[in-house]
């Protein structure tokens, strides 16, 4: 009697890189990356220091210069072989990762797939000016969001003036080629004061950053040299010694953890 070998079943992990420092990997991210027969990655975007987690001799292939039916062609020989593939996409694959395309490729040629969450750029860049992004009754919103670029639009009811209007804290995406039209867009809801960052490349040895109140943001900077991986950051959360504090900590504030300090109440 013939026993036929088991067949191998492939599968995708889209893995969250996180911002560049090959170490703000997730752990199971890595795992899987160090598991992996092939590894996809966005060389546009992800720093090739982040594949030191991958096995020695594993075929990585940037696909920066490919479109997606060549994308395709790989997973296509993935199915064939009964590969584990890694595709890395730079922050978390579910903000502006273009995985949403790849996803439905992959049911159409049932291959299975799984989605490994990543460190955002924008929590990154959070980090890097020690800064936290909600503060009690400053603004207890984040709105993410981005410019309007080739690859694709904003839909106008998503428009910076509009988002603007909320006077939350914002943290805009792939927007350094704009950055004079979009500070002029902030300008018109958010006061002249409020503080603003720039961070470039976030996490990785090139990382800068420059902080000033939104009206001067730009004073002084050549702005061609923050037009490519640059975050904008905007909001009175990122101000410093704002005097106020979460009730989280109070010693008066009782919850299910903790009873509240009489001698405080009293």
């Amino acid at each position: 009697m013939n026993h036929s070998e088991p067949k191998v079943v492939p599968k995708v992990y889209f893995i969250g890189a996180g911002p560049g420092a090959p170490d703000l990997i997730t752990l199971r991210g890595a795992r899987a990356l160090g598991a992996a027969d092939l590894v996809l990655y966005a060389g546009s975007l992800v720093p090739e220091a982040v594949l030191e987690h991958c096995r020695p001799q594993v075929q990585t292939i940037n696909t920066a210069g490919l479109h997606l039916d060549e994308q395709r062609g790989w997973y296509v020989q993935a199915r064939e072989h009964g590969w584990t593939v890694a595709r890395l996409h730079s922050g978390d694959p579910a903000i502006y990762g273009a995985t949403a395309e790849q996803m439905e490729l992959l049911r159409g040629l049932e291959i299975g797939y799984e989605v490994i969450p990543g460190v955002s750029s924008f929590t990154a860049c959070a980090a890097a000016l020690g800064a936290e992004l909600t503060r009690p009754e400053v603004s207890q919103t984040i709105i993410i969001t981005r410019g309007s670029g080739r690859a694709s639009a904003v839909p106008p009811r998503e428009a910076l003036g509009g988002l603007a209007a909320h006077g939350a804290t914002m943290c805009i995406f792939l927007s350094g080629r704009q950055l004079e039209s979009v500070v002029a867009e902030l300008l018109a809801h958010y006061p002249p004061e409020t503080p603003a960052a720039l961070v470039q490349r976030v996490s990785q040895p090139q990382e800068r950053s420059h902080r000033a109140p939104l009206a001067h943001l730009l004073d002084g900077l050549t702005l061609s040299e923050w037009a490519l991986t640059t975050m904008i950051l905007v909001g009175g959360a990122l101000g410093e010694d704002l005097g106020v504090t979460s009730r989280l900590y109070d010693p008066e504030y009782a919850h299910r953890f903790r009873r509240a300090d009489k001698e405080a109440e009293a």
